[in-house]
C-alpha cells in the first residue's frame, strides 16, 4: 500500500471548515487507496484525520517523539506507532514510509515539515509529489511569497513543479497520484 504524509495542525483552528476538509482528505485517501502517515497525535486535526482513516479502514501509520508521546498526545488506536526521540527522525521516519506528502493548514511545525520536504525535493533528495491543501485560502500569502522567491530569483525551480496547491481535497490526491512514480 502507498502513503501519504500529511503535516497538519495540533490544533483544529477556529473556523469549522478546517475539520471538515481534514474529514474529506481522510476519506478521498482511503477511497483511493492510500494509508496515512503522520505524527502520531490525537489532537487538533491531527486527530481527525487519522480518525476518519481509520473509520474508513484505512491503514494509519504514526510518529512520535517520547517526550510528546510522555505527554499524552499519542493516538494509541493507529495501525503502527513509532516512537522515536528526536523530531529529525520522526520526520526522517516520516520520509520513508511516505509516497507523497500534503500539508494541511496547520502552525509553525507543519510550515517547517512543509519546507523540509520542499528543501529536500529541490536538492534531489527525493522525488515524491508535495501538495498544500489551501483551505479557505489558508496559505494565500505563502503561496504569494514563494511565487516571489522565484520571481527575485532565489528559488530557480518553477514552482508549479514544487508544489501542488489545490482546495479540494480529491482535487489534490488526484494530482498527487498523477505525480507519483
Amino acid at each position: 500500500m502507498k502513503n501519504i504524509a500529511v503535516y497538519c495542525g495540533s490544533r483544529s483552528g477556529n473556523h469549522p471548515a478546517y475539520s471538515e476538509e481534514a474529514i474529506k482528505l481522510g476519506n478521498e485517501m482511503v477511497s483511493a487507496g492510500y494509508g496515512l502517515v503522520y505524527g502520531a497525535g490525537n489532537i487538533g486535526l491531527m486527530g481527525i484525520i487519522a480518525d476518519t482513516v481509520l473509520a474508513a479502514g484505512g491503514e494509519v501509520i504514526g510518529v512520535i517523539p517520547q517526550a510528546l508521546y510522555d505527554r499524552e498526545v499519542a493516538h494509541l488506536g493507529l495501525n503502527q506507532l513509532f516512537t522515536v526521540q528526536t523530531m529529525h527522525e520522526r520526520k526522517a521516519l516520516m520520509m520513508k514510509h511516505s509516497d507523497a506528502f500534503i500539508a494541511m493548514p496547520g502552525g509553525i511545525g507543519t510550515f517547517e515539515e512543509l519546507f523540509e520536504v520542499l528543501t529536500w525535493f529541490q536538492l534531489g533528495f527525493h522525488h515524491k509529489p508535495i501538495g498544500l491543501l489551501n483551505v479557505n485560502g489558508y496559505y494565500d500569502q505563502l503561496i504569494g511569497f514563494l511565487k516571489q522567491t522565484v520571481e527575485v530569483g532565489f528559488v530557480q525551480e518553477n514552482l508549479d513543479n514544487l508544489l501542488i496547491v489545490s482546495s479540494d481535497p480529491a482535487e489534490l490526491v488526484a494530482k498527487l497520484t498523477a505525480r507519483m512514480r
